[in-house]
């Protein structure tokens, strides 16, 4: 059939759908909108020939560049051929708008692509890293930064983001521990939710949306010994419990895509393994949005050594529900003769087509093909004068007090202060990790210019000191003379923005180089002044000898493009920190993996007698970890009292509310996290020592209190058991309010079978 027929009557259909919707009832209208768009898609599909719809399953990648994006001369070729449905690592509108128009304007049928990208913690403004955002625990402040994100991001012709990561991450050496939301799958869910609603807003249709893509699907944070790519093995009912669940809470969301994760699961690569994308995502969850790959990991499936080539791993992964390839053009190349041998179901090729085409559709691509591309609105938001300053908070609020002794902080008057350390004057790893297209040199603040802000009578000394990595120390002498001459001493020390994230795995999780050391030289030749650490890190650290040396440790994570400014902030006490903790942090490696609700043994350690032989414990340290979940200090007080129960038993369809008073009992105003947390007693499967249940940051001023009240439903006290069937079970139950994971459980509930 001649091209231009068929894309007149591809256009008169769509026309007539158009109309027909419009004639129909107004109410119901999301749902009336689904059901055009199934229409369109099926009126579009049955003009494609089976070569066409194995080209929406697959996806190359350019780079982007500061001139405009770049993209191989085949991919280019395979554009035009309609042999790509989508791209990433390309961005600019007018970039776009030049690979969008070979999609649109030189293919028979004009099916506009999709264009990804990571935007994970930002696209130009970058905010913290995701742990520092997650220590917020401000779930409005997070989707506030991701829909900045697409704000940005889509004026730069980007469709969509592979984010959020929701994998639960225990282990520190895990590199991309960084880039979750930590260990905790209460917290994870409720973040997972905020990120999927700010990238997709609250309709897709419009221009400053992005599709939301749930990664890595699944158990991607549990690889063993955290080593990134490397395998997972756990029992189904630690599956559901602890790594799915954020992933379900997407879902719950409206999440419109998931991509597969690297590893195997249970002897299973991800990207091969129908149990999690047939039987659960799309059997048990109904979800109903496309899957991708991760980059190469289809084929990959060969080095697994459970597919035997790349035609076969091509056949695993369409089976089991992958309905696109990115970067491995297995399905470009083998998915039209795996039809022909019978061995992919064409069944399953029309599904991911489908799928594909729904989420085009939803964008308004086919209405628009260039509504994402748009120079004039590329120079109006990116760097917005109200992103750059919603950057600032957020570094405020995601930065951690760990320690501060002899009231190090907030910073006040001094002659003179000595900035010590290879982060002090940069500009380049504040970003962190994923910085997307974030300017690492003359957009980004420094802490050295944060400070510089509020010093105007107070010299300023510096000193490099070291490098992050290496063992020169020749700069140590000029370190040590400033901070003989200072009244006090500011460090800023950390990793590389490289060190932490995919692929970057360690060992190793003290600080790098010598900047130990470089700590402890000032310490012996300055013993009586104020030392202040400012850590910018991807992962918890094993900071036992830093907390001896230092006197205050203010965790900043890699606080992102305004970094310099929301740490100054915080240390000159213009915003009373507020965050905790949402990863523990261990005494030394060797305690690795440690979290704050892990089970019980048969031999826990005594509370009055920590040393009994023959317990669960280690002879050379003590169990408790350096730096709990959920810890973080203010320059204030807070008082925990008279807490409450509605009712001390309940019945299966009850409800009780527990409350505790919260008062401010220092002398600053301030922000505090309040706690709840739960234990199941006794299970038909063992259940951990404590669960975080519920939270609510509060605002009080000095001498306030504020009475915080938490409902538990029985919703809230299910799990799945042994036999994978998700419910709850009678028996008693403790719970807590608190303002950290550290404490011990002092009240009970009965939950009881009346009223089942």
């Amino acid at each position: 059939m001649n091209s231009k027929i068929t894309q007149t009557l591809f256009v008169l259909s769509s026309i007539l759908v158009f109309f027909s919707c419009n004639i129909a009832d107004k109410s119901n209208h999301l749902s009336k909108q689904e059901t055009v768009f199934d229409t369109k898609v099926d009126s579009l599909m049955e003009l494609m020939t089976l070569e066409e719809k194995i080209g929406q399953t697959t996806m190359y990648s350019g780079s982007g560049a500061v001139t405009g994006p770049t993209v191989n001369a085949d991919f280019r070729k395979f554009i035009k051929a309609s042999k790509v449905g989508a791209m990433l690592n390309v961005y600019s509108a007018k970039g776009t708008r030049e690979l969008q128009k070979l999609a649109v304007e030189e293919t028979r049928l004009g099916i506009p692509l999709l264009f990804g990208y990571d935007v994970i913690h930002g696209f130009k403004t970058i905010f913290p890293i995701n742990l520092g955002l997650s220590a917020s625990w401000d779930l409005e402040d997070i989707q506030k930064s991701s829909r900045i994100a697409a704000e940005e991001a889509s004026a730069v012709g980007i469709h969509w983001t592979f984010a959020p990561m929701v994998d639960i991450a225990r282990d520190p050496r895990w590199g991309r521990i960084s880039e979750g939301a930590g260990e905790d799958v209460y917290l994870a869910s409720k973040i997972a939710k905020a990120y999927v609603h700010g990238f997709q807003g609250d309709d897709l249709s419009k221009y400053n949306t992005i599709l939301a893509c749930a990664k890595h699907f699944v158990g991607y944070g549990a690889a063993q010994a955290g080593r990134d790519y490397h395998t997972v093995n756990m029992s189904e009912d630690e599956l559901r419990n602890v790594y799915l669940p954020p992933f379900k809470a997407s879902v719950d969301a409206g999440v419109e895509t998931f991509m597969t994760a690297f590893n195997e699961v249970n002897g299973v690569p991800a990207s091969g393994n129908s149990f999690l994308y047939r039987d659960i995502l799309r059997d048990e969850w109904n979800f109903k949005g496309l899957v991708v790959s991760d980059y190469t990991a289809i084929f990959e499936m060969v080095q697994h050594g459970f597919a035997k080539d790349n035609k076969d791993a091509a056949r695993i992964a369409m089976n089991a529900g992958i309905d696109m390839d990115m970067m491995g053009s297995v399905n470009r190349l083998y998915l039209e003769e795996l039809v022909v041998e019978n061995k992919v179901d064409i069944a399953h090729i029309n599904d991911a087509c489908r799928r594909i085409l729904l989420a085009k559709y939803k964008l308004g691509l086919f209405d628009d093909p260039y509504k994402y591309a748009n120079e004039a609105r590329e120079k109006e938001v990116i760097y917005k004068p109200e992103f750059l300053g919603a950057a600032r908070h957020s570094a405020a609020i995601s930065s951690v007090l760990l320690k501060n002794e002899n009231n190090a902080l907030p910073l006040t008057s001094a002659k003179t202060i000595a900035l010590i350390g290879p982060l002090v004057k940069d500009k380049e790893n504040i970003l962190g990790n994923w910085g997307a297209a974030g300017d690492r040199s003359g957009k980004a603040i420094s802490v050295y210019q944060g400070i510089q802000e509020y010093l105007q009578d107070t010299r300023i000394l510096y000193a490099k000191g070291c490098e992050i990595e290496g063992d020169d120390e020749s700069k140590f002498k000029d370190a040590i003379n400033i901070a003989k001459k200072a009244d006090m001493v500011v460090l800023v020390l950390g990793e590389d923005y490289d060190m932490s994230g995919e692929a970057a795995s360690r060992t190793n999780i003290k600080l790098p180089g010598k900047q130990t050391k470089l700590i402890r030289q000032i310490r012996k030749a300055v013993p009586n002044k104020k030392i202040v650490l400012v850590l910018m890190n991807g992962r918890p650290l094993d900071l036992s000898e830093e907390d001896i040396l230092a006197d205050a440790i203010l965790e900043a994570w890699f606080p992102g493009t305004m970094g310099g400014h929301g740490v100054a902030d915080v240390l000159f006490g213009k915003y009373n920190p507020s965050g905790k903790l949402t990863v523990t942090f261990p005494r030394n490696v060797g305690q690795i993996p440690i979290y704050y609700n892990m089970k019980n043994t048969g031999r826990p350690i005594p509370k009055n007698n920590p040393k009994e032989d023959y317990k669960s414990n280690y002879i050379d340290v003590a169990n408790t970890s350096l730096y709990p979940f959920g810890h973080g200090l203010s320059y204030t007080n807070f008082e925990y009292s008279d807490f409450k129960l509605s009712a001390a038993t309940i019945g299966f369809s009850d409800m009780i509310t527990a409350s505790a008073t919260i008062t401010n009992t220092g002398d600053y105003d301030g922000h505090e996290i309040v706690q709840l947390y739960v234990h199941d007693k006794v299970g038909s499967i063992t259940r951990p020592v404590k669960e975080l249940k519920g939270f609510e940051k509060i605002f009080l001023k000095k001498g306030e209190s504020k009475i915080v009240s938490f409902k538990i439903e029985v919703e809230d006290l299910k799990f799945y058991n042994s036999e994978m069937v998700f419910g709850v079970e009678p028996g008693v139950f403790d719970i807590a309010i608190k303002g950290t994971s550290d404490f011990e459980f002092e009240h009970t509930f009965t939950l009881t079978e009346s009223n089942k």
